[in-house]
């Protein structure tokens, strides 16, 4: 048994695109949603907790991304692609940023979560501590990681999760695995598969699905419910940024970069991809702290080729539309599916 008692679920989307409207919307149409607390300082995780919890009475997740550990050879990758950059830096009038390793206030996040109770938290890109996972679950919250690679969830059953996030390799965004090794990993449906044979832990489905037909599928195979993130990002309690919304349907291509942030990623192709995806080191969250005031000048001005413009391989698909309105059409479209001959 799991708190998620829905089969549409919204995933967490860092950097602007989550709200608060947006899972308040979610959860009020019958969605399961996650707050994205990556990036938010452990004050703004604890007051978006709070606002949502007063929104709505049904169960919601909050996702945190889980440090990896630091090397000096990270530092010195990120400083040598911050030459590669510059050029670019200069022709904005931009300063890159300083290269840096942080933990995104990981500790204090757990303990405003440990605080505040939500129903469920989920860890990216590295496995959280094991007292982390005790800790929440002595006080009722469920504990999720997110694998991309079917031999990971030996490991997450061995720390004790109440789950596991499949995501496929069509997502957008980040890989949240714990194993950045930028080969291609497998697609949903594949790792659904592969995680119901070798786990009887729950499994969260998530991977370039945009429609009932494609959540059914995966459904039958045995997930206990189904993220949705790119479907999502038009939707007019989303926060994404104009530029972002408009280059969901009318560019084409996605591709998996380390270019923007220094750990990969699926995101509209554009000169950046394409100029610098292959220069770009493994340096996680160096090259995110060097390159982060060049994306926001990118997002301020409109300027899609300075913008890590995250898509699943389903964002031509992407509509403007209230959440509560996909949601409910998302819901529809299983419940027909599951009835049909």
């Amino acid at each position: 048994m799991t708190v998620v008692d829905t089969p549409v679920v919204l995933a967490p989307m860092a950097g602007g695109p989550t709200t608060v409207d947006l899972v308040a919307a979610v959860t009020g149409a019958g969605g399961f949603g996650f707050l994205a607390g990556a990036y938010l300082t452990p004050d703004r995780l604890r007051h978006q907790v709070r606002e949502l919890r007063s929104r709505t009475q049904r169960p919601f997740g909050v996702n945190i991304f889980a440090p990896s550990p630091d090397d000096p050879g990270k530092q010195q990758q990120a400083e040598a692609y911050a030459g590669l950059l510059a050029p670019w830096a200069a022709a904005a009038g931009v300063t890159l940023g300083t290269p840096r390793w942080d933990d995104d206030w990981f500790g204090d996040k757990v303990a405003v979560l440990a605080e505040e109770r939500p129903a469920l938290v989920s860890f990216a890109f590295a496995w959280p501590p094991a007292d982390v996972v005790d800790a929440l679950q002595r006080v009722g919250i469920e504990v999720w990681t997110t694998v991309n690679d079917p031999a990971e969830v030996a490991w997450a059953a061995e720390l004790g999760v109440d789950g596991v996030i499949a995501q496929g390799w069509e997502a957008g965004g980040h890989r949240g695995g714990p194993v950045d090794s930028g080969d291609r990993q497998p697609d949903v449906r594949d790792l659904v598969q592969a995680l119901r044979s070798a786990s009887r832990l729950p499994v969260m489905a998530a991977g370039g699905v945009m429609d009932a037909s494609g959540a059914r599928d995966l459904l039958d195979l045995g997930a206990t419910g189904v993220a949705f993130g790119t479907a999502f990002l038009a939707s007019d309690e989303a926060g994404t940024a104009p530029v972002h919304r408009d280059a969901l349907t009318t560019r084409h291509g996605t591709v998996v970069t380390r270019a923007f942030t220094g750990r990969s990623a699926r995101a509209l192709t554009t000169s950046w991809t394409a100029q610098f995806t292959e220069g770009a080191p493994a340096a996680y969250p160096h090259v995110h702290h060097l390159t982060a005031p060049l994306r926001a000048y990118g997002k301020a001005t409109g300027q899609a080729e300075l913008v890590h413009l995250w898509a699943g391989t389903g964002h031509a698909s992407t509509r403007s539309a209230p959440a509560a309105t996909i949601v409910r059409g998302l819901l529809e479209g299983i419940r027909a599916a599951s009835s049909a001959p």
